[in-house]
């Protein structure tokens, strides 16, 4: 019984290391990445230990320690640091490029409704070094890069990049719990 218990107390050490380096947990909170995500979803993130370097289209979570009081808002990157980014908010679309003379405008298929709210950041705007810019995928209900209360984030305020979705929430009983959501999030 000694000999199985001391095995027993090192796999969960070795677990829990596992998860307090590699992995972390979060809940999503909130409309803003509907259809993508939904309120009470539970996500397996990479910890920013291994993840430093967010790339745009990535599904991160981050921790704005004046917003909310540092909750986690989980958010998509739309542009890394020195692009450019102009939103044409009439059309609902949304412009990224290297230089403000030459932005191609975004293939969005993620999103549930276009880019029409201007929240009161000016654009075209460039992107600081070591920051990123990123939004939600219901445009019409994100509080994100948009809005000076969060604009654009420091990279070290990522907690990690979403990689799987492993338990399904019902956007507080809006939707019925679809087990097929399970698995990776892109």
């Amino acid at each position: 019984l000694l000999l199985y218990l001391h095995d027993v107390v090192y796999l969960l050490a070795a677990i829990m290391l596992v998860f307090l380096l590699l992995f972390r947990v979060v809940v999503v909170s909130g409309r803003s990445m509907n259809d993508t995500l939904y309120d009470g979803d539970y996500l397996l993130l990479l910890s920013n230990i291994f993840y430093s370097e967010p790339q745009a289209g990535d599904v991160i979570v981050a921790a704005k320690e004046d917003f909310k009081n540092g909750a986690p808002i989980v958010k998509r990157v739309i542009a890394t640091e020195g692009q450019w980014v102009d939103i044409d908010f009439e059309r609902g679309i949304v412009y990224v490029g290297d230089d403000p003379d030459h932005m191609v405008p975004l293939v969005e298929p993620y999103t549930k409704t276009l880019t029409t709210k201007a929240e009161g950041v000016v654009f075209p705007l460039q992107v600081d070094e070591g920051h990123i810019f990123v939004l939600g995928d219901n445009r019409d209900d994100s509080k994100d890069s948009r809005h000076p209360d969060i604009g654009l984030l420091d990279k070290r305020e990522v907690m990690g990049k979403v990689i799987f979705l492993f338990f399904p929430g019902t956007n507080r009983g809006q939707y019925p719990m679809e087990l097929d959501r399970i698995g990776v999030v892109k």
